[in-house]
């Protein structure tokens, strides 16, 4: 265990302590680690997924010291809305300790955490896109010194789908929130009529989206008005959306809800291959998934 977590450290998917303890950071890391790397997405530690992080990590000692910038926090992948972990929750206590930051200190990157990001970046002079790499990591760190995390304030683990839980309403409760049995269904029509021929990674981005527009202040602010607000889905717009949904919809709805983003924090997502609007190639582009363009 203190090998794979020193893998996936060496490469930055991996930012906890190596302590050995196969916990839900070191889980996100895995799965997050699958997902670049082209394998299947479970979060479990398999012969394809440990060949293929041998293969990455050649050049991993597990005696290596420590960079200097490693060590401050500055090196590793860079933050942005959806990641979740010690590294989102040491930047958010800092961001609060600034007096930037006025929501909850749980390690989840939301929309919250973004404005404060995109705020202190304004104050201090960096470029001002809300994402948390070297450079703002680096200002954040030097304006904080007399930052100390609480005890008390220890950041929660991040949970898995099979962590989710389900009332006796239906309801599904998760990472990003509480969701009624109607707007599940709702969420997993969505999916099924916009993303059923994609990859499964696809269908999760696709319900994601759905999920950080209900924290974005451009769109409604409940599921139904996201997914019916005019020409905002082509499922809506040709009837697809009543068509009924297979179990694997509601399996990508049920892992977005537990935070998992393959979007990269996007709201906005396209197909090139028949998209008719100029406005949606202006959006700034993260990552195509499938046939499908993510975007902010």
């Amino acid at each position: 265990m203190y090998e794979l977590q020193g893998r996936l450290k060496y490469l930055g998917y991996y930012t906890g302590p190596v302590d050995g303890v196969f916990g839900w950071r070191t889980y996100w890391a895995v799965r997050n680690f699958q997902y670049r790397f082209g394998l299947r997405v479970d979060g479990a530690v398999g012969p394809a997924t440990k060949a293929k992080l041998y293969a990455a990590t050649r050049g991993w000692r597990p005696t290596a010291p420590a960079t200097p910038a490693r060590k401050a926090g500055f090196a590793g992948p860079v933050l942005r809305v959806g990641a979740r972990g010690g590294a989102v929750f040491d930047v958010q206590g800092r961001l609060k300790f600034l007096g930037y930051y006025k929501g909850p200190v749980d390690g989840v990157f939301g929309w919250r955490t973004y404005w404060a990001v995109r705020n202190f970046q304004y104050r201090f002079g960096l470029r001002v896109d809300g994402a948390v790499g070297p450079a703002t990591k680096a200002k954040l760190y030097a304006a904080t010194k007399g930052y100390r995390p609480t005890a008390t304030a220890a950041p929660k683990p991040a949970p898995r789908t099979t962590g989710a839980t389900t009332t006796p309403t239906g309801a599904v409760v998760g990472a990003r929130g509480r969701f009624t049995a109607q707007e599940v269904r709702l969420m997993a029509n969505a999916v099924y009529g916009e993303a059923r021929g994609e990859p499964y990674v696809g269908q999760v981005a696709v319900a994601a989206v759905i999920l950080n527009r209900l924290h974005h202040p451009a769109f409604p602010n409940t599921i139904a008005g996201i997914i019916f607000q005019p020409g905002a889905f082509t499922a809506v717009a040709d009837g697809q959306i009543w068509l009924t949904p297979n179990v694997t919809a509601r399996r990508a709805v049920i892992d977005a809800i537990n935070g998992w983003d393959p979007s990269g924090g996007a709201i906005y997502y396209f197909n090139p291959a028949t998209a008719t609007s100029a406005w949606i190639w202006s959006r700034p582009q993260i990552k195509r998934i499938g046939n499908h363009i993510f975007a902010r």
